[in-house]
């Protein structure tokens, strides 16, 4: 699985990158800007994300402008909902109208920090990105 994480907090880009080595290939990003550019990129070469993980509030571009271009980029290349990446908002933000906004703009799920390790690897499961 090739996994790109986008967090500008420190120590939650290492937690992070620790918790999802296991599972696959990983690159960080510490804003939203690299992130989608990352994106893009892995998507020019054929060499798409398999999982994104974005926190919504970076510098540069937050989670939500980042989500939204990756998905209308996804759309250019031809890549339909169910072949994109499964992006999933990592964020201290837990209030209604964050979640509402996240599901509108495409993320696949919503974790709450500090992230709870079996609910995050109940919903790769859910995600089947994992057995």
């Amino acid at each position: 699985m090739k996994i790109l994480i986008a967090e500008d907090d420190f120590a939650s880009r290492k937690f992070m990158l620790k918790f999802l080595s296991k599972y696959g290939e990983c690159d960080v990003t510490v804003d939203g800007l690299e992130a989608v550019d990352a994106f893009t990129m892995a998507l020019d070469a054929g060499d798409g994300y398999d999982l994104v993980c974005l926190d919504i509030m970076m510098p540069e571009l937050d989670g939500y402008q980042a989500l939204k271009q990756m998905r209308e980029y996804e759309k250019e290349k031809g890549i339909s909902e169910e072949q994109g990446a499964k992006i999933i908002m990592t964020t201290a933000l837990n209030e209604g109208r964050n979640v509402t906004k996240a599901f509108e703009y495409g993320c696949v799920a919503y974790a709450g920090k500090p992230i709870d390790q079996d609910k995050f690897e109940n919903v790769l499961r859910k995600l089947e990105l994992i057995d």
